[in-house]
């Protein structure tokens, strides 16, 4: 019996797991909904690290890791990579896609936090869609400036700064509501790739609205790379019978 464990993150993880049986595990951080309808068994938390993820795929007789967690989650990448050349199995990784500006966009590319409060100066309404990040600075909100910040769940803003809980998929109309309603004038966005949020996009354009884009970070290399979910599905069928 050939085990996956599938490190999950991303919306595309959930449905590789639903196509899994009894025998693999979906492995998710512990941040969001938990699952509740897969055959496959749902494992919730870290594991200490590249040495601590091997030893799980030793103790776990683990044939081979698929991770598809979140293209900034580089730390989790680099750990499914390690461990597995420490156990001798192979790594694959479901790598979705980045968004590509268009003509009629400006995109304004930051590489980190401090570079990202230098290009924000200008503004005055900004929309955060970054996480829980910027929770660790709301201390450090300019005189000028009030933040709305929108996070998978509601956590406590303060006077020039306002939480929003709310979880994807995003459609254009309630989008553009948002904007107008927050008089947003910078958008503050991951280079995702994920459909499920792209209509903030869609409405940054419209109205003439910078975007302040997070820079990728750089992976670890894998076995192999997929795009979508079709052909990963299509390799773990080839695998489960051949490898």
């Amino acid at each position: 019996m050939k085990r996956v464990l599938l490190l999950g993150g991303v919306t595309e993880a959930l449905a590789i797991a639903r196509t899994l049986g009894a025998e693999h595990i979906y492995s998710l951080a512990g941040v969001g909904r938990v699952p509740s309808d897969l055959q496959c068994q749902v494992r919730v938390g870290g594991y200490g690290g590249a040495e601590g993820l091997a030893q799980f795929v030793r103790d776990e007789g683990i044939h081979l890791i698929l991770d598809a967690t979140h293209p900034y989650a580089a730390q989790i990448s680099h750990n499914a990579a390690a461990a597995a050349r420490l156990t001798g199995i192979p790594c694959w990784a479901l790598r979705r896609p980045a968004w590509h500006a268009g003509p009629d966009d400006d995109w304004r590319e930051v590489s980190g936090w401090a570079q990202l409060i230098t290009a924000l100066a200008p503004f005055e309404r900004p929309l955060f869609t970054l996480g829980r990040e910027p929770l660790q600075h709301l201390h450090e909100i300019p005189d000028h400036q009030f933040w709305t910040l929108r996070a998978l769940d509601v956590y406590p803003g303060n006077d020039r700064c306002e939480v929003i809980g709310a979880r994807g998929p995003f459609n254009l109309e309630n989008e553009r509501a948002l904007f107008e309603r927050r008089k947003i004038d910078v958008l503050i966005s991951k280079n995702s790739g994920s459909s499920a949020t792209e209509p903030k996009l869609e409405v940054a354009r419209e109205r003439g609205i910078p975007v302040l884009v997070l820079k990728r970070p750089e992976l670890a290399g894998v076995d192999r790379e997929f795009l979508g979910v079709g052909k990963v599905l299509e390799a773990l069928a080839t695998f489960s019978v051949n490898a």
